[in-house]
């Protein structure tokens, strides 16, 4: 069975995707932007944002045993006091008022020419930056029942519905003009 073997293998062992993750997640919390493939970026996106999620747990603690406990949750995956203690003292406060999607990835253009490999440059997101706006009416509700309406049937009901009510003795004239002719 396949239970919790979700993520990127990376085509390493266990072991080694692990190290590796630690070690992209320190460089990108002490220099905020890093150079990598693509697949090592969405990789880490997920590992990262569970490490900062901690982060801002902690500093919303009210006791210092939880804070200390999610400090040492977070070292345990990222291997690095030094990275653990800068995200945790400093870099925690550009993510409090973000409720989620704390980095971004950028696909560069040409891939790395000794492999052929998709890079990407994965970076935090400012907390002024506004992202992308929520579109609401992005999904169409279903209808029920009843058979399915043509697209020009769609267009032309709301026409005529908008279209003012005419005179229905101004329209007889009309058509008795044009049967004489």
């Amino acid at each position: 069975m396949r239970h919790n073997k979700h993520h990127s293998s990376l085509g390493v062992t266990r072991e080694h995707r692990a190290a590796m993750l630690s070690n992209l997640g320190a460089s990108l919390i002490k220099h905020s932007r890093i150079e990598t493939t693509l697949t090592k970026a969405r990789a880490l996106r997920p590992f990262i944002e569970k490490i900062i999620t901690k982060a801002k747990k902690a500093a919303a603690a009210s006791e210092k045993k939880d804070a200390i406990h999610l400090r040492r949750l977070a070292l345990r995956d990222l291997r690095d006091e030094s990275a653990v203690t800068l995200l945790f003292n400093e870099k925690v406060k550009q993510f409090e008022k973000r409720s989620g999607g704390y980095t971004r990835i950028y696909k560069l253009g040409p891939q790395r020419i000794s492999d052929a490999a998709e890079m990407a440059l994965i970076e935090f997101v400012g907390a002024e930056d506004p992202g992308y706006k929520h579109r609401g009416g992005a999904k169409k509700a279903k209808k029920s029942g009843g058979k399915k309406t043509s697209v020009k049937a769609e267009t032309a009901a709301p026409a005529a519905a908008a279209a003012p009510a005419a005179d229905p003795a101004q329209e007889a004239p009309k058509a008795e003009g044009e049967a004489k002719s």
